[in-house]
């Protein structure tokens, strides 16, 4: 059992005499350190610590560590420093899905089979829970994001690729919610494979980002909308350039250089504490515009970006992507309409759906459902897709797939652009 006071103790100690040198490298006019330089030079000044520790258990006649006591001691320092601490092994659990943590005693892991169960505590102290997270909130993303009574909600991707949700001072407990990125490199043959989607789905989809559809990915939280997203992302040719915009990096796109060497990540930033340096969703969707982009991807659509990245898709930047939150195909056109209201634009609801129309070809609705308490599974799947046909006074689609009889899509309406889709190699089983 690893000593995590021991571990809280050699952190600060390490981390002191790293940022120490930092200082004398600035000092003597040296380059900063590279991160894996400094992580090279911070596994030195760990085993150093150790070290010193071992002589001064034996020293007082105590017997030192172990070898193997050393070895989780500096893997639980480097963990700390550059890590998530005491989180790190969940992280490192294949089979974990999601981590809840209500204050740091109270946490709740979700497994990939639909079991929840009650996990050790990640920290000592709530205090402690919370300077983990401003750690981690300092090192992750492309700019330092604060976390403290002044900024108490937090949003970043963690170096694994999980997105982190934490708030403070508006609950009783500091509360953290980790989404785990357990499918990071993902293709459609894997959301074949895993029951997320059949065959016929994963032919009209692939025809549809070969098309250039645009295509608008809904569906609650946690349903795998920004799996399919990097499922449909890499169905795009290596030979365009993508911009993908999000307020906190996620989809990461840009990790996989042999998939698409060309991609620029957008990330929102916020105000500094002073109220400046703000850029915003909508911001950052109008400079893409201006990036020549074959193809802009908005990670996750949450308020009056909406109209920026509608305007965007109806002016040539074909083959566009997104996510939004909604409990159905058709609720996506109001949801849309209630974020276009909250725009500066202030668009009025016809205005809205006229530009819905002109700029979203197919809606894909996947949903979650946890049968693990009838001795089922948690299942992902899309149950619908429906095809925008136009407008006359409100949005006109047509849902060409609906839920069958284990509720994952069939077919079930003609597709109005079937031709352009066959040309890309779709051909449906029923029409």
């Amino acid at each position: 059992m690893i000593d995590h006071s021991l571990v809280k103790r050699f952190r600060q100690e390490v981390g002191d005499r790293l940022a120490h040198q930092r200082r004398l490298d600035q000092a003597n006019g040296l380059p900063p350190m590279t991160g894996e330089d400094e992580r090279q030079f911070a596994r030195a000044l760990i085993s150093q610590v150790l070290e010193e520790h071992a002589r001064g258990e034996i020293g007082l006649g105590r017997t030192p560590p172990t070898v193997e006591e050393e070895e989780a001691l500096a893997a639980g320092i480097h963990a700390a420093l550059f890590g998530v601490g005491r989180l790190q092994p969940l992280l490192d659990d294949a089979e974990v899905e999601n981590i809840d943590i209500n204050g740091c005693d109270r946490v709740f892991v979700s497994y990939a089979d639909g079991q929840e169960l009650m996990h050790d505590p990640v920290a000592e102290s709530d205090d402690e829970l919370i300077e983990l997270i401003q750690i981690l909130a300092a090192y992750s993303g492309l700019s330092s994001r604060p976390f403290d009574t002044a900024n108490p909600q937090l949003d970043l991707r963690l170096p694994d690729g999980s997105r982190l949700s934490a708030v403070m001072d508006v609950t009783v407990r500091p509360a953290v919610s980790i989404r785990r990125a357990r499918l990071g490199k993902v293709f459609m043959s894997d959301l074949v494979g895993n029951g997320t989607i059949s065959q016929d789905i994963g032919r009209f989809l692939r025809a549809a980002v070969a098309a250039r559809k645009n295509i608008m990915i809904a569906g609650s939280t946690n349903a795998g909308k920004t799996t399919l997203l990097r499922a449909l992302a890499n169905e795009i040719p290596p030979t365009e350039r993508l911009i993908t915009v999000e307020r906190a990096l996620e989809l990461g796109l840009d990790q996989f250089p042999e998939l698409h060497p060309n991609v620029v990540a957008f990330e929102q930033r916020l105000p500094n504490s002073e109220g400046q340096g703000e850029i915003t969703m909508a911001e950052l969707v109008r400079r893409s515009l201006r990036m020549n982009p074959s193809r802009v991807i908005v990670g996750e659509v949450l308020g009056d970006e909406i109209v920026t990245m509608l305007n965007a898709m109806t002016q040539g930047n074909d083959g566009s992507l997104s996510t939004i939150h909604a409990n159905s195909s058709m609720e996506v056109f109001n949801r849309i309409s209630t974020y276009a209201l909250q725009a500066s634009e202030r668009l009025p609801i016809d205005a809205t759906h006229m530009l819905i129309a002109g700029a979203i070809d197919f809606v894909v609705f996947i949903e979650k459902r946890n049968d693990y308490h009838v001795g089922g599974r948690l299942r992902r799947y899309v149950s619908s897709i429906r095809e925008v046909n136009g407008c006359d006074g409100r949005v006109l689609s047509s849902e060409v797939f609906v839920p069958g009889p284990d509720g994952g899509a069939v077919p079930h309406a003609p597709i109005s652009c079937l031709e352009e889709l066959a040309a890309h190699g779709y051909s449906p089983g029923g029409w």
